[in-house]
């Protein structure tokens, strides 16, 4: 705590400095910006030294906050300023006396050692007890002045809210058309052809041509049901609810054209929205990279950390994704619906990284990976192919 207090007396005096000369510029338009911007850096600094953490403060509060701030620094430098002249005063006498010396005249008497003994006990403990209402007053700064008010915390999360459920729509909303454009091009499209070959053979008389228009039927009948279950996974994998999340994204794996191996490190099975939300992540990022990247290797990492599920697709390719785009602003919205963060690193040339945050208590996680004969969670083999473990 005396460190603390130290350190927050140092920062006090540049603090003041930084206000005498940062203020008049906040009349300035073009470097307002900046000058907000440095206050907040400053004030995070100064929450992080009090360990009430850090982060996203707004600048206009962060100025508000400095420029009282700097004052509790000073009261904290006169406390620490007292306490150092009282123990060195103390130690002082002390070793006067043990030197066999009188410091200013003063005999070691019994009721002077006594007097003295009882003064000090008491200018100590006043002198912490300042310490720390110093500390509790500074640590009442940042709560009132810097972060935001309950209230203002309520109308924040409102307007999150709102935003997110919105989005949420816009996403059902692109992904509706895009389920309807692949039955309408695609899946219709074959049914069709498929319906003309059986009426051509119907009409048919040749042997040779009933032969060849039923091999054509049957060619096209099989590849309209691959089409169905296609679109039947984009829509939602049934493996997800039955197998779990791992099994679902190794089918996504085998159905990839590029290579995709996979790290799967947990150690439950999540909640079903999350999982759900995990899955469309990584099919969506495959899907992507596979079509448009030119990748020769994806892969994909999901993993627990520190209460939050972290799924990350990283793939080898030309790079340049933007989250602008609707598959990928999509999955940001469905991931912000559940208070999670979604980000895009994709430099020109590569790699790309899409990576999401899911919050996931370890509370709503059951047990998926039944225990090896060595204790340690079995993982189950997979057959060569296009999918790899690791």
């Amino acid at each position: 705590m005396v460190l603390t207090l130290l350190v927050g007396t140092l920062t006090a005096a540049m603090e003041l400095l930084w206000l005498l000369a940062a203020t008049p510029c906040l009349a300035l338009p073009r470097l307002r910006p900046e000058v907000l911007e440095a206050s907040a850096r400053i004030a995070s600094f100064e929450a992080r030294r009090l360990g009430m953490g850090a982060g996203g403060y707004n600048g206009v509060r962060a100025h508000r906050y400095l420029s009282v701030r700097w004052a509790a620094g000073v009261l904290g430098g006169l406390v620490l300023l007292t306490l150092g002249v009282g123990a060195g005063t103390g130690l002082w006498l002390v070793t006067g006396w043990l030197a066999g010396e009188s410091p200013d005249g003063i005999e070691p008497t019994a009721p002077v050692v006594i007097y003295i003994a009882v003064l000090g006990t008491v200018l100590l403990f006043l002198n912490l007890t300042g310490i720390a209402g110093v500390v509790t007053l500074e640590r009442w700064l940042v709560t009132h002045l810097l972060r935001l008010s309950p209230t203002e915390i309520l109308e924040r999360r409102i307007a999150e809210l709102a935003e997110t459920r919105a989005g949420i729509v816009a996403a059902v909303d692109v992904e509706r058309r895009r389920i309807e454009r692949d039955l309408h091009d695609g899946l219709q499209q074959r049914l069709v052809a498929l319906a003309m070959l059986i009426g051509r053979a119907r009409r048919g008389r040749s042997p040779e041509l009933l032969d060849d228009l039923l091999r054509q039927a049957h060619e096209d009948a099989q590849q309209a049901l691959s089409d169905l279950r296609e679109v039947a996974w984009r829509v939602y994998p049934s493996a997800l609810d039955s197998l779990g999340l791992r099994e679902a994204l190794a089918g996504v794996a085998e159905r990839s054209a590029v290579p995709v191996r996979i790290s799967y490190d947990l150690d439950g099975r999540p909640t079903t929205t999350v999982e759900t939300a995990a899955y469309f992540v990584v099919c969506e990022a495959v899907t992507n990279a596979a079509k448009h990247a030119g990748a020769d290797l994806i892969t994909v990492r999901v993993a627990s950390e520190e209460g939050r599920i972290l799924v990350q697709v990283i793939d080898d390719g030309k790079g340049g994704a933007v989250l602008s785009g609707s598959g990928l602003s999509g999955l940001a919205r469905r991931v912000a619906a559940l208070d999670g963060h979604f980000s895009v690193i994709s430099p020109a040339g590569g790699p790309t990284v899409v990576t999401a945050e899911l919050l996931c208590a370890s509370a709503a996680m059951t047990r998926e990976r039944s225990p090896g004969p060595d204790g340690a969670a079995a993982t189950p083999e997979r057959s060569p192919g296009m999918a790899g473990w690791s």
